[in-house]
C-alpha cells in the first residue's frame, strides 16, 4: 500500500488548517472526505465558539479540560452522515477519545504521520487508540512524515 496522491494533498490540507488553531504548542488539523475525494468537513484545535482565545492558552492545567479537538470540531462540523469517510490528521493519529467519536461516525480510514517527533506521554494514548480502530475495524494508516 503506498500513499496516493490524493491522502498526500489531504494531509498537507490537514497541515495547514492546523495553523488556523491558536495554540501556541500543538497545533492540530483535520480534513474528512468522502468515498469521491469531496472534502466533506474540516477542524482545527481551539477553545469552544465564544470562549476567548486568552492567556488560558499557555496554562495547559486551563486549556486542556475546555479544548475542543481537531477532530471532534470536523465531525461536529461536517453536515452530512460520515459512514464511509476518511479523515486525515496532522501531525499525529487521534486520541482515544477521538477515536470513539470517529468510530461512532461512521468514518472507516483514518490517515496520518507516524508519531515520530511528539512528546512521549501521548504514545500510550496513541496504543488505545490503534486498539480502538483495530477492534471496530477501521483501517488505519500511519505514515513517516516526508521532511523528517
Amino acid at each position: 500500500m503506498n500513499l496516493t496522491n490524493w491522502d498526500k494533498r489531504f494531509l498537507d490540507l490537514a497541515e495547514f488548517i492546523s495553523f488556523w488553531s491558536k495554540d501556541p504548542s500543538t497545533k492540530v488539523g483535520a480534513v474528512i472526505v468522502d468515498q469521491q475525494n469531496t472534502i466533506v468537513s474540516v477542524g482545527f484545535n481551539g477553545f469552544p465558539r465564544g470562549i476567548k482565545d486568552d492567556d488560558r492558552l499557555n496554562q495547559r492545567d486551563k486549556k486542556y479540560p475546555i479544548i475542543v479537538h481537531a477532530e471532534n470540531n470536523a465531525l461536529m462540523f461536517a453536515k452530512r452522515p460520515l459512514d464511509g469517510c476518511t479523515i486525515y490528521t496532522y501531525p499525529f493519529m487521534p486520541c482515544p477519545k477521538c477515536a470513539g467519536m470517529i468510530i461512532q461516525s461512521g468514518i472507516k480510514r483514518v490517515v496520518s504521520y507516524k508519531n515520530t517527533t511528539c512528546r512521549n506521554r501521548w504514545e500510550i494514548d496513541f496504543e488505545i487508540s490503534r486498539g480502538l480502530f483495530n477492534e471496530t475495524n477501521i483501517q488505519l494508516e500511519e505514515w513517516p512524515h516526508g521532511r523528517e
